[in-house]
């Protein structure tokens, strides 16, 4: 580990210990308006990925009890049924469907992406929130790194595959991808599938979530006046079954002070129900406010023609045309 590295450890460790814990987000609501979040979401039409447990869950249940259609997007169908189940019964909301997708796989987010838009229905609210932190280097069958394909691949493809529904939602319709602190520690690189050096999962996740962010930022660019919001966002560290998961000693170190997942998701519902025109679009919030995308003397910015670059190379994996953001 290079001296860089080791700065932007011990220096993202500190701003985390102040900003990113349960307590911080407890002082932080202290300032938050009761009445954003008193809005009233009948006939909206809202897609969730990965929303049978932690954050997902979360915000799909925040969005049911305001009356929205909720898609949950899940892979296991035990636990899509599970989560739809219980959604459902808390909120009262019947209008709840279950879409069962890897996310993992192009082909099947496709597939998924095809399946609401032939319904003809607006989409307004897309929530960008599976992701994966795979600490083994995996390959999908369609040749993908397994963290790179949920994280990237599967968030490019859904997002650009649903722009012609989330168009007839527009000038209200949005795009909310859930990063992570994480990504303040890497910059973009072109080393999308971590071919060069000995793999890790935990840094192979910081490039996608800030990878996340430029291409939110190139998202604006492209479709900004088609009357889509683009958003980013940090729900803070949060008790999540993915941080149980992929990073037991963290969770253990701060388990007494972790966020729960209502307060994780607390930032996504909120963005889903400001009006696009009091948010900035291609902004990165964090406990209802927009943040910076780069801490101080942490090297992580980088040039448009790099995101261009890198975002050839990823519509290339994920089969889309060149030309294809001119349609």
């Amino acid at each position: 580990m290079g001296i860089l590295e080791i700065y932007r450890a011990l220096a993202f460790g500190g701003y985390g210990n102040f900003n990113f814990t349960r307590s911080a987000f407890l002082k932080h609501a202290k300032n938050f308006k009761e009445e954003d979040l008193q809005y009233d979401m009948t006939g909206k039409n809202c897609i969730v990925t990965g929303a049978n447990s932690g954050i997902g869950f979360a915000t799909a249940e925040a969005l049911a009890s305001r009356g929205a259609n909720i898609v949950i997007v899940c892979r296991n169908k035990e636990k899509g049924e599970k989560a739809l189940t219980e959604i459902t019964s808390k909120t009262g909301n019947s209008s709840i469907h279950l879409e069962l997708c890897d996310m993992s796989s192009v082909k099947q987010v496709k597939e998924l992406a095809s399946r609401f838009s032939s319904s003809q229905q607006p989409l307004h609210v897309l929530v960008n929130n599976a992701g994966l932190l795979e600490n083994e280097h995996r390959v999908t069958a369609e040749g993908l790194e397994l963290n790179f394909a949920v994280n990237v691949a599967g968030v490019y493809t859904i997002t650009e595959s649903l722009l012609p529904a989330l168009q007839k939602a527009a000038p209200e319709a949005r795009v909310i991808t859930v990063s992570s602190g994480g990504m303040y520690v890497s910059s973009i690189e072109s080393d999308l599938q971590f071919d060069k050096g000995k793999f890790d999962g935990a840094t192979q996740y910081s490039r996608n979530k800030r990878l996340q962010v430029a291409l939110n930022e190139k998202w604006v660019d492209l479709y900004g006046h088609r009357g889509i919001g683009f958003y980013t966002m940090h729900p803070g560290w949060s008790d999540t079954p993915g941080v149980e998961r992929s990073l037991p000693n963290f969770r253990k170190f701060y388990e007494k002070n972790l966020r729960t997942p209502e307060e994780g998701a607390d930032t996504v519902v909120w963005l889903a129900m400001q009006p696009n025109d009091k948010l900035k679009s291609g902004a990165f919030y964090f406990d209802r406010a927009e943040v910076t995308k780069h801490l101080p003397g942490f090297g992580t910015s980088y040039p448009p023609q790099k995101v261009d670059a890198i975002l050839s190379q990823i519509r290339l994996l994920c089969g889309f045309s060149e030309d294809h953001t001119k349609n």
